[in-house]
């Protein structure tokens, strides 16, 4: 059961405002002011030690809360391949060790299905939002979505693993959706439209301007 939050602010744990301005265009017909870290002046970098996105997103989620004293959004993200045994998970941004770049790791994953046929290269991007309070109630959303991992990187659209993860529905990697598709199908799309639902629950108003999903 959610409460009712009086608060009119949500603070996004990011640094990024290009991400704040994503997840605007879901919840903005909330009466909730964004805001972020850095506007917020707030440095502490907290470390992901869970072995789940949800508990990272959790970790994060109540920590900046507790820190800030303001309803806080946090997700944690990452790719996981079924050849693999789940395989980047929640190690899917240091996959490739410190310092690597997307194409490091999208190279080292490649070579780690080295002679993997096509049908057993499934995989699925998985991401969990977590709401938390400053008094410490804390809600989760999850969203995810299926592909394969292509041989070959194709596209310039997006980041991290998008030029080979592959949807054979579409005939198209990540990397060639544009951003519009993209921003409807992600399982980070997914995952926030989720949490949306539970937010408005928690700030009360309408949603009658959140964005669906299409398939």
């Amino acid at each position: 059961m959610t409460h009712r939050v009086p608060t009119d602010r949500l603070l996004v744990a990011t640094h990024n405002p290009g991400k704040v301005r994503e997840y605007w265009e879901i919840l903005a017909a909330l009466p909730l002011e964004l805001t972020y870290l850095d506007p917020e002046g707030i440095t502490l970098e907290v470390e992901e030690t869970a072995d789940t996105f949800a508990g990272n997103a959790v970790l994060k989620a109540t920590t900046y809360a507790r820190l800030s004293g303001l309803l806080t959004w946090a997700d944690d993200s990452g790719l996981e391949v079924d050849a693999l045994g789940g395989v980047p998970g929640v190690f899917s941004a240091r996959y490739a060790g410190p310092g690597a770049g997307d194409a490091d790791r999208y190279r080292k994953l490649l070579d780690a299905l080295a002679g993997v046929p096509w049908e057993r290269r499934t995989a699925r991007f998985r991401c969990v939002v977590a709401l938390a309070t400053p008094a410490g109630e804390v809600h989760t959303a999850e969203g995810a979505c299926e592909g394969i991992i292509a041989f070959g990187p194709a596209g310039d659209n997006g980041f991290g693993y998008d030029p080979v993860f592959y949807f054979p529905e579409r005939g198209l990697t990540m990397a060639q959706l544009s951003a519009e598709v993209k921003n409807q199908i992600s399982h980070r799309a997914r995952a926030a439209l989720a949490a949306a639902q539970i937010l408005r629950e928690m700030v009360g108003g309408p949603m009658n301007t959140i964005n669906t999903i299409r398939e």
